[in-house]
């Protein structure tokens, strides 16, 4: 069983007129718990119906055209992966979800055998490089609060690695076990993910106490959280949690849309000065981005 999780909702509409406030409550929710919803988002609600509308076209259609399209290569992260192509969790059975994953989808913008459809293309990449813009404020909020130059984090992103991914979980899939989920538990590789969900549900986070707790759908809300790397550069300030999706039961499907928002391949993570308590030092060696997700992504596709 499993409870609500209380995370906080921030408005960051006003972070242009650097609000203490905002960089407080940033700062706080990602210590805490690694997790939080924002409002005031600035990304637009057709879009983001847009965005989902185009998902359920592409999954709803037979897997012979899906398959037209599917993922082959690692290191490209590039294309359709079908029910049970992936496993985030490699301990236990492979997940009960089909994606379209898109890194880089800027760089690959023009490669037309990429795309389902001009639709699909053109509507994933406005969504695309909306995200990345709202994720450049994150970052800077971010940086704010850290004490470094508001384009710390910003500059170290530059697409290479920022993934679009869209994501279905069709309802009431017999799983082979109790241990087979929608997304099995995992963290997230890279610095921050935006997610977007519709009103299903189904996301839960782990707590520090070991109990699974529910992240369920704000409306016009979008969940933040930071991953392995921003762990890593903050020295463990902000975590990195663990969470999952339940399998998905009932009568409807459940979408969402989840931006990828990891540091370009050559950069450095290494512990940020400022986070470094002399008397514990660093946690974790130095990595850079491109080795730690190369190392994730290979795991989880057996």
């Amino acid at each position: 069983m499993s409870s609500t999780a209380a995370l906080p909702v921030i408005d960051i509409s006003s972070f242009d007129r650097r609000s203490a406030q905002i960089v407080q409550s940033v700062q706080r929710a990602l210590s805490e718990s690694g997790f939080m919803y924002i409002v005031g988002h600035g990304l637009d609600r057709p879009l983001i119906h847009g965005a989902f509308a185009v998902a359920r076209r592409f999954f709803a259609l037979p897997r012979s055209q899906k398959d037209r399209f599917a993922y082959t290569d690692v290191a490209a992260n590039f294309g359709y992966q079908g029910i049970e192509a992936e496993r985030l969790d490699p301990s236990s059975p492979p997940d009960l979800k089909e994606a379209f994953t898109m890194r880089n989808a800027l760089g690959v913008a023009t490669c037309e055998d990429r795309w389902p459809d001009q639709g699909f293309r053109d509507t994933t990449l406005a969504l695309y490089e909306n995200g990345i813009a709202l994720a450049h404020r994150l970052l800077s909020i971010m940086a704010a609060g850290l004490v470094l130059p508001l384009d710390f984090f910003q500059s170290r992103h530059g697409g290479e690695n920022i993934t679009l991914r869209l994501l279905h979980y069709p309802a009431n899939l017999v799983a082979r076990s109790q241990s087979q989920l929608g997304a099995g538990a995992h963290t997230d590789y890279g610095s921050i993910t935006l997610l977007l969900q519709d009103d299903v549900g189904g996301l839960e986070l782990l707590g520090a106490d070991g109990e699974w707790r529910e992240a369920p759908p704000v409306p016009d809300a979008i969940v933040i959280n930071t991953g392995d790397l921003m762990e890593r550069w903050t020295n463990g300030r902000f975590r990195s949690t663990v969470h999952r999706v339940r399998p998905i039961a009932g009568s409807r499907d459940r979408y969402s849309i989840a931006l990828f928002v990891d540091p370009d391949s050559a950069v450095p993570v290494e512990c940020i000065e400022s986070c470094v308590d002399p008397r514990q030092g660093m946690k974790y060696p130095a990595i850079t981005a491109g080795e730690h997700l190369r190392q994730k992504i290979a795991a989880t596709h057996g």
